[in-house]
């Protein structure tokens, strides 16, 4: 990994990482208004991305009231929606369908966190991955043209490589 990439993925998990801890207290219930999910748009510009926005998630869970539950079930939801979205992203060029596939899969894969919550909260499962889906989706939604406005300054693809 150049050395270039790697300083932009320390930047992009810095800068989940303060988002995160920002809006701290509706970041890790079962209604996440988690504002540093919007940089899972970045995959979308390229795979590159996927490191600095784990290593964010890792650290931002780090500080999660739930503990280790947090490190395994965040970092696992972010680890899987990622590679899923590096996957369907070879077949899908255009910019805008990613971003919306990129709030679907996150949307849909939160059930694990809701699955997390449930056992550690004793939170109803089914309630819970409605509330975190829902929460997701809106985030991701919001943070879709935010990041697509600021590539069109800033070129997210050839930032990192």
């Amino acid at each position: 990994m150049k050395i270039k990439t790697l300083t932009i993925n320390a930047i992009v998990a810095a800068l989940y990482v303060v988002v995160t801890l920002v809006v701290a207290p509706f970041g890790f219930t079962n209604i996440q208004f988690r504002l540093s999910e919007m940089f899972n748009h970045l995959i979308v510009f390229d795979k590159k991305y996927f490191f600095g926005i784990v290593v964010g998630v890792f650290i931002a869970n780090i500080f999660s009231p739930l503990g280790g539950y947090d490190l395994i079930f965040g970092v696992g939801q972010s680890v899987i929606s990622l590679g899923i979205l590096i996957l369907l992203n070879k077949f899908v060029a255009d910019v805008k369908v990613r971003m919306l596939l990129t709030t679907l899969v996150f949307s849909v894969t939160s059930v694990l966190v809701a699955w997390e919550l449930a056992l550690v909260l004793d939170y109803p499962f089914l309630y819970t991955w409605l509330t975190v889906a829902i929460s997701e989706f809106i985030v991701l939604a919001v943070g879709a043209p935010i990041m697509y406005y600021i590539n069109k300054r800033i070129d997210f693809k050839k930032i990192i490589n």
